[in-house]
């Protein structure tokens, strides 16, 4: 391709600029230059621009198409020296514009907030024993946190001003500078119980951030104690919330009651005063109570209409980095100490670090930085522009990707003049491209309609890293444009060895929990916010990247910490991409439980910064799509209050059949649900119209399991295993028989099917029954066992051949590439057999990530919504309809068979939803529509909702109102409910979090099968807090076992731990040891008193 390069550089960019482009290309005039180009070389020359550009900098590439056209591929640098034609501007106008602060009308405040918080956040450090605990570097808790003491001397300010109510008589005190140190000393010393309470409402506000500085009030007696006492309880305003808080809400160490009762009465004397002679720091407070005062009509505006929520959100994040930020300095050698009290101690040698007033002052200083730099956060960081792959017109397959395109901007267009909000749900079916219109439709969403900035968030760690493959090869981002984040550096590698990358990762963060950037230099981002203060949250690499790249893909955890972090300043990071980033929560009813609560904060913090949402599934219920609409409609409405933006919001329901979008008008009124819920309902039913219509690809029918409960009551749980798994057996004869395909070289009858279990060691015990009991001479069985209990090595491995596989992708009447694997080859040439079937015996982990595609399937049942995931790995990529059912669903779940079905007892559980409702039935027959699914199983039970719900008796209702339970209650307003999040003053403790946990689940133990030289045997090890390991198969009681002849002749794939370590060890230069720490984790959950047993083919399991 030829190129021409413009530059409008100027300064020291223009050296660097034509440093670059010489090499590259010939100069044909003093600021251009032209040369023939390959698309790589050119990715290059815009990489080396981005990588020493400055604000100077401004070059613009041109494709000459033809004599007569030309077009703009990309600009580096500063965009404004160029049209969006790429053409230098003749002539340019000036006008002064106020940066940035135009409508952040609460700035002021914010600012005013932080300021005074952060010179009084360790006021109660100034305690006798505070100080003492320094001086002899303890480690000890304080019988009562410094936090808590700060709250009671500002309590005692506030009370000295007698009989005088509001926020201007404390502030006034402030303001002369009148501190009676002997008064507050008397006041503290009562020890008031609830310090918040009654407080007039500036006070609050300042209240809360100090007390929250650290962490979030949180009930820390026993959980069920939690549930019981708050449970339903409202806390419509801060006034209700802060009535509650006492120092038993995290704030008192009561470990030894003795010890505690020693040390409470330091926590109360202050034998060298509270700061008042320090007049730097008086001086500032001065200043800043001055200010608050000023401020305290926006104080009663804000009280009023509920917007004080976003201006504590942004007076505490700008505190905690301040905090954090001075901390991490050395003391000022230039302050001068007046007060002999200090607020920090050096770690490393344990001496007096910084004075207190020092502390605070700095911290002051900083934190105004911060608040300074809000309005930057949100429009500064940089976007990706010049997508050329985003321009073209999709394929006539995926056409519909354009026109829901065309139909956002035509409504953009509508609403032109107004800042809007934007929710939008993308139901495209699997394989329509759901992930690439996802793009497409964010980039129309995009303030100029041409770039990017938003984060995709997914649930597993597989979607994620897929996903990023495909922006990089099909949308064509670079690794200035798109990072990925995933939470585990050893699967990060594993998967780039396995996609043949060049990329040279670092190994220098070996422990590093989150994942650093896909290229080994470093990346530079075009921005104007300075990193100064950002010193303590932007470490490594990977957290400049997670803040500044364009596009960030990236597991959901690592978005959550913005609404789940308890304590510390996790959320930070999380929070400041947010300002700027749009949001697009992909595969989002992969979720059930508590975590749909969770992400319902996330996206409402979204909405409250004044992002648009995106949620994309092809299986979205209908109160998860409300009740998502709901969450980001009370963050919006608390955005556009504070702003100058329209309290309308747009919403757009997108498939492969159709895009509606439509303005949602009664946004402050309830009735905006109710118009929300019918234009969903009309779009699913639309939808629900054309996939009838569909080829039905999957058909089903119940597998008989009654004669197993009336037979087997009394019988031994292993003789109804027997049963059970005979059944099992059984359907698979059954599916392969009508599912298969012939093998053009052999002659044999090859099938490749999945049988689901709902747990771990049915999953193992199965397998081996398949691998040992008899078969028809003329069938030979190849299994594999596929869960998560399994060394991360081992399992890519699986992954990977699985993934290879299975793809199944080749036109109709063509032989399937697996026929022509190594394995696969293998096993056909030399069996003997007629008829060779491929069993894959897998958990959930086969459900959602995979991009598998079986000819059959048999499905122990969990819910309706496993069996929708399931059946989308069958014939996942094959055109036409079924002609016999593929797809077996047992009668009964194991858990019924083994408990004897008996009455009362709840059996779709864990997985499943049957924990919050009690069904009267668990015979699948009674459960699910039978004669509809011998038509076809598809999502439509899962997308459209009955008017009525029978959900004791069916297994799609009960689905419904666990989520309408969940998300679209609501009349709850207790800190266990999302609505009592969105609208009440939960928010402000950590209860939420508690009592509805992101990913909740129990504790686990990670261990690494370490292999080792001098024994030349493998062990499974736990490494210790400096890294060592440490032999844990003792104690946890882990055998290795062997596999008999007999299972090992029907394994589908062998593989060997110590042959793939080698591998490893050879390519990495290292030794098998370490590779083996490095690659051989595995997790699970250690229950008390359990014998393990482990094989490389089966993985870890219970005995």
């Amino acid at each position: 391709m030829m190129v021409t390069f413009i530059s409008q550089c100027e300064k020291n960019a223009l050296k660097k600029t034509r440093r670059v482009l010489d090499a590259f290309a010939d100069r044909i005039g003093d600021n251009t230059w032209q040369t023939v180009i390959t698309e790589d070389g050119l990715n290059t020359v815009k990489k080396m621009l981005r990588q020493t550009a400055s604000k100077s900098t401004a070059v613009s590439c041109h494709w000459i198409r033809s004599r007569s056209r030309s077009e703009l591929i990309w600009v580096v640098g500063n965009r404004s020296r160029f049209n969006e034609q790429g053409i230098v501007p003749v002539n340019s106008t000036q006008k002064m514009v106020t940066q940035f602060e135009n409508d952040w009308h609460y700035l002021p405040l914010i600012k005013a907030l932080a300021a005074l918080a952060a010179l009084f956040h360790d006021w109660g450090k100034a305690t006798a024993l505070f100080q003492q605990k320094l001086k002899k570097s303890s480690m000890l808790g304080d019988p009562i946190r410094h936090e808590w003491i700060s709250c009671l001397i500002l309590h005692a300010l506030i009370n000295s001003c007698q009989n005088q109510e509001g926020d201007s008589a404390w502030l006034e005190k402030l303001i002369d500078g009148q501190l009676d140190e002997s008064q507050l000393k008397a006041i503290v010393a009562l020890q008031e119980e609830k310090p918040l309470d009654q407080l007039p409402p500036a006070a609050q506000l300042l209240s809360w951030l100090i007390v929250s500085h650290h962490r979030l009030p949180n009930f820390s007696h026993d959980q069920s104690v939690t549930r019981k006492e708050w449970l339903g309880e409202p806390a419509p305003d801060i006034a209700q919330l802060l009535k509650r808080v006492t120092k038993a809400w995290g704030y008192e160490n009561q470990g030894d009651e003795k010890d505690y009762q020693k040390r409470l009465a330091a926590c109360f004397e202050f034998p060298q005063g509270l700061l008042s002679q320090s007049s730097r720091w008086l001086k500032q407070v001065k200043k800043w109570a001055d200010r608050l005062q000023s401020c305290l009509p926006l104080v009663e505006q804000s009280m009023n209409d509920g917007s004080y929520r976003i201006v504590l959100h942004h007076a505490r994040l700008c505190l905690m980095l301040g905090d954090h930020y001075y901390s991490s300095q050395s003391a000022d050698p230039q302050w001068q100490d007046t007060t002999s009290l200090f607020a920090n101690t050096d770690r490393k040698t344990k001496q007096f670090k910084q004075k207190l007033d020092e502390h605070l002052v700095g911290v002051s200083t900083h934190a105004l930085r911060t608040a300074h730099l809000l309005p930057a956060f949100e429009c500064e960081p940089p976007l990706a522009e010049d997508i050329q792959a985003l321009k073209k017109p999709s394929r006539s397959a995926f056409r519909w990707q354009d026109k829901a395109v065309e139909k956002i901007k035509a409504w953009r267009e509508s609403h032109a003049k107004s800042h809007y909000g934007f929710f939008a749900v993308n139901m495209a079916s699997t394989g329509c491209g759901k992930t690439f219109a996802n793009a497409k439709v964010m980039r129309a969403l995009s303030k100029d309609g041409e770039s990017l900035r938003y984060i995709l968030a997914l649930g597993l760690r597989t979607l994620t890293l897929q996903t990023g493959d495909e922006y990089r090869e099909r949308i064509r981002l670079d690794s200035s444009e798109l990072a990925v984040l995933i939470g585990s550096r050893a699967v990060m590698e594993l998967h780039h060895q396995n996609m043949n990358s060049d990329e040279n990762l670092n190994d220098e963060q070996l422990g590093s929990e989150s994942s650093q950037s896909l290229l080994d230099e470093e990346v530079h981002f075009d921005c104007d916010i300075p990193e100064e203060g950002l010193a303590t949250v932007l470490t490594q690499e990977r957290d400049r990247k997670f803040l500044y790249a364009p596009v960030l893909a990236c597991t959901i955890d690592h978005m959550m910490a913005a609404t789940e972090t308890k304590r510390g300043g996790r959320y930070i990071l999380p929070s400041l991409r947010l300002m700027s980033s749009d949001l697009v929560i992909d595969e989002v009813d992969d979720f059930t439980g508590s975590d749909l609560i969770a992400i319902g904060r996330l996206i409402h913090l979204a909405g409250m910064l004044g992002r648009k949402v995106m949620i994309s599934s092809a299986t979205i219920p209908p109160d998860l799509a409300e009740g998502y609409f709901n969450a980001y409609r009370a963050g919006w409405l608390l955005f556009s209050q504070t702003r100058d933006a329209d309290k309308q919001i747009g919403c757009a329901w997108i498939d492969e059949f159709n895009t509606r979008v439509e303005t949602v008008g009664e946004t402050l009124s309830p009735q905006a649900i109710d118009a929300y819920r019918e234009k969903h309902r009309q779009f699913i039913a639309k939808r629900v119209a054309k996939l009838v219509e569909q080829p039905a690809r999957r058909i089903g029918e119940i597998v008989e399991c009654q004669e197993i409960v009336d037979e087997c009551e009394f019988d031994s749980e292993l003789t109804k295993q027997e049963r059970y798994f005979s059944k099992i057996k059984q359907a698979v004869l059954a599916k392969h028989k009508f599912h298969h395909t012939q093998d053009r070289k052999t002659g044999c009858k090859v099938s490749f099917g999945v049988v689901r279990v709902a747990n771990i060691p049915p999953c193992i015990a199965l397998s081996r029954h398949l691998m040992i009991c008899d078969w028809p001479e003329d069938i030979d069985v190849k299994v594999m066992a596929y869960h998560s209990q399994q060394v991360l090595l081992l399992r890519h491995e699986q992954e990977k051949h699985l993934d290879r596989i299975l793809k199944r992708k080749e036109a109709a009447g063509t032989e399937p590439k697996a026929f022509n694997d190594s394995v696969i080859r293998n096993h056909l040439d030399h069996s003997k057999a007629k008829q060779v079937i491929f069993i894959l015996v897998a958990t959930p982990v086969e459900e959602v990530g995979r991009d598998h595609d079986f000819d059959w399937a048999i499905v122990e049942p969990s819910s309706y919504r496993s069996i929708i995931q399931l059946a989308g790995r069958v014939r996942r990529h094959r055109e036409g309809a079924a002609v016999s059912p593929n797809i077996g669903l047992l009668q009964y779940n194991w858990k019924a068979i083994k408990d004897g079905n008996r009455s009362g007892q709840k059996y779709f559980c864990r997985p499943g939803y049957e924990e919050m409702q009690q069904l009267d039935t668990h015979d699948l027959r009674e459960l699910i529509n039978t004669d509809a699914l011998a038509k076809s199983i598809n999502a439509i039970p899962r997308i459209q909702k009955p008017e009525k719900l029978e959900f004791r008796h069916s297994l799609t209702d009960l689905e419904h109102k666990v989520t309408e339970m969940q998300l679209t209650s609501y009349q709850g307003l207790g800190p266990e409910n999302l609505q009592g999040y969105l609208t009440g003053c939960w928010y402000l403790t950590a209860l939420p979090q508690v009592l509805n946990p992101f990913r909740k689940s129990e504790p686990t133990t990670k261990l690494f099968l370490m292999y080792d030289p001098d024994e030349e045997c493998f062990l499974f090890i736990e490494k210790d807090d400096r890294g060592y390991p440490v032999n844990r198969e003792g104690i946890l009681q882990i055998a290795h076992q062997k596999l008999s002849e007999n299972e090992q002749n029907r394994l589908w794939l062998f593989r060997s731990y110590k042959q793939l370590l080698t591998q490893q060890a050879e390519a990495r230069d290292s030794d098998e040891k370490s590779v083996s720490l490095r690659y051989g984790e595995l997790s699970f959950v250690d229950r008390e008193n359990q014998e393990y047993g482990y094989s490389d083919q089966l993985g870890l399991y219970g005995l």
